[in-house]
């Protein structure tokens, strides 16, 4: 297994570290609700790189399924890119198209954690909404970020695992949106109101063009 990358834990540890850190200097969490993101998408970060440096699970199972009608499916760094197994991608996996899709939505996801960060901030000293910035268009994007980044990684390396945490984790991070919310509306009444009427919680409305 030494293509494969098999039993070194020493990376897993070293790798979750990395993104995990990255990813709580990006978005900086302060309250019991920002720990509870954190621990959720570090929980599916372990996930993977476990699988991908440490026991390659998903690669052993599918490969005694499907090994015979994708050859590439094999216990080896590259057979572990799943998408690219099943298009019979057969050059640097680190250059697919799958991979450079991943390295866009994950370098997206960072851009939004670093530029949303800041404005909440700001809004949370003054005790004003948070209006500005990304929070001008969706009213969540730090959830949007960690959905991005996870889809990111699924898209680079998915595994059995991972995809059955990814539906989970976006439906909790939706409740906890739902439920700040809900403080939001105590908070600021018709402020917020008025806010949220004009302004997406995940899904930004597409620019609309200047009347000519």
């Amino acid at each position: 297994m030494s293509d494969f990358g098999g039993g070194l834990w020493v990376l897993v540890v070293l790798d979750s570290a990395l993104l995990i850190g990255f990813a709580a200097t990006l978005f900086r969490p302060q309250t019991r609700r920002d720990w509870r993101v954190m621990g959720s998408f570090s929980a599916f970060v372990v996930a993977l790189f476990a699988e991908m440096y440490g026991f390659p699970l998903t690669i052993y199972v599918l490969s005694g399924v499907l090994g015979g009608v994708f050859p590439q499916l094999t216990p080896t760094h590259a057979g572990g890119h799943l998408l690219n197994d099943l298009i019979g991608w057969t050059g640097d996996p680190h250059v697919s198209p799958f991979h450079l899709v991943s390295y866009i939505l994950m370098g997206g996801s960072f851009f939004l954690l670093a530029r949303s960060w800041p404005v909440l901030w700001r809004a949370q000293r003054a005790g004003e909404l948070a209006v500005t910035g990304p929070y001008a268009r969706i009213r969540h994007p730090q959830y949007v970020a960690f959905v991005l980044l996870m889809v990111g990684l699924l898209v680079q390396w998915p595994t059995l695992v991972t995809l059955v945490m990814f539906p989970l984790l976006a439906l909790a991070y939706r409740r906890l949106a739902r439920t700040e919310e809900r403080e939001m509306r105590a908070q600021f009444g018709a402020r917020y109101e008025a806010y949220a009427a004009v302004t997406p919680a995940f899904l930004p409305r597409p620019a609309r063009r200047a009347a000519s």
